[in-house]
């Protein structure tokens, strides 16, 4: 084997904790596949008997591409949308305990709230709250002093700590969404209200394309106004089936061969309390469709 191939096989190692870590900074996988890619090149045009921690090097690497990608986002999401944006989903058909212990699986409601957060707020709680690098470490990558990369990371976690707590049974998750898809395919609203607290949050993301317009998208808040959404939603129904979002039961449509949605809840004490949902087609038709 020659160095170039031993090079690329150190990296494959290293592939799946970069991926999770730019997935939690930019919440697209199309765009987190792309910022470790950057690595792999730049990786690749450097002298690898210079680096003596490879998987620091590369994490650093992937942490520098997405926080220059996130700095460089402008108008993608210009208010009233920015409160409706759903962050990409991880779609499987693993088992649920397995599934939950992977890398990329972190709630799709804490992606919502670490899209609210700064590019600096956000680089610094992913790298230290969720993969434990030191200050130091983080300050070199914001050129910022540890302190200063303290401070970010304490804002950070002020905010995410609003995050939707969801439960750990996830055989009892299970049984809430197939108890949701029964209710909203019998469009039986007595059984709908029951599944939800009274303060759930639904999140629509449609897009903002010409074809659908921004329009599409809402942000609904409290059971009663929830529950006519879904009955709204109800058409569909019979095109929905279980699968895994975020390493959690949640739902996906398909019709025919187009994914038309995905469906990811939060569920709290038997409760439904936060639902996401991602209809934009344009970013759906980059994700696999799980079996």
């Amino acid at each position: 084997m020659d160095e170039y191939d031993q090079l690329a096989g150190k990296f494959e190692q290293n592939r799946a904790q970069l991926r999770a870590v730019a997935y939690r900074m930019l919440g697209s996988v199309s765009e987190a596949e792309d910022a470790v890619q950057e690595a792999w090149l730049r990786l690749s045009r450097s002298d690898p008997s210079e680096i003596q921690n490879l998987g620091g090097w590369l994490t650093t690497v992937v942490s520098r591409v997405c926080l220059d990608q996130l700095r460089s986002r402008k108008t993608r999401r210009e208010d009233p949308l920015d409160d409706m944006f759903v962050p990409d989903p991880i779609l499987s058909t693993l088992d649920p305990e397995e599934e939950a212990v992977r890398a990329d699986a972190v709630g799709l409601a804490m992606m919502v709230v670490l899209e609210k957060l700064s590019p600096a707020e956000r680089l610094a709680f992913v790298l230290h709250d969720m993969f434990g690098l030191s200050f130091d470490e983080i300050a070199e990558i914001v050129d910022k002093t540890p302190a200063a990369a303290r401070q970010l990371a304490s804002r950070a976690r002020r905010r995410v700590q609003g995050a939707p707590i969801a439960d750990n049974d996830l055989n009892r998750q299970r049984e809430v969404v197939d108890a949701f898809l029964a209710a909203s395919r019998g469009g039986d609203f007595e059984a709908l209200l029951s599944l939800l607290d009274p303060d759930v949050i639904l999140r629509a993301d449609a897009g903002t394309t010409e074809a659908r317009g921004p329009a599409v998208s809402k942000l609904v808040r409290g059971a009663l106004a929830v529950v006519e959404q879904a009955l709204m939603f109800s058409r569909m129904s019979p095109h929905s089936r279980p699968a895994l979002v975020n390493g959690r039961p949640g739902m996906i449509t398909v019709v025919g061969d187009t994914l038309m949605g995905v469906m990811d809840v939060t569920i709290r004490d038997g409760k439904i309390t936060e639902i996401n949902i991602l209809a934009d087609i344009p970013r759906l038709k980059s994700l696999p469709i799980p079996a």
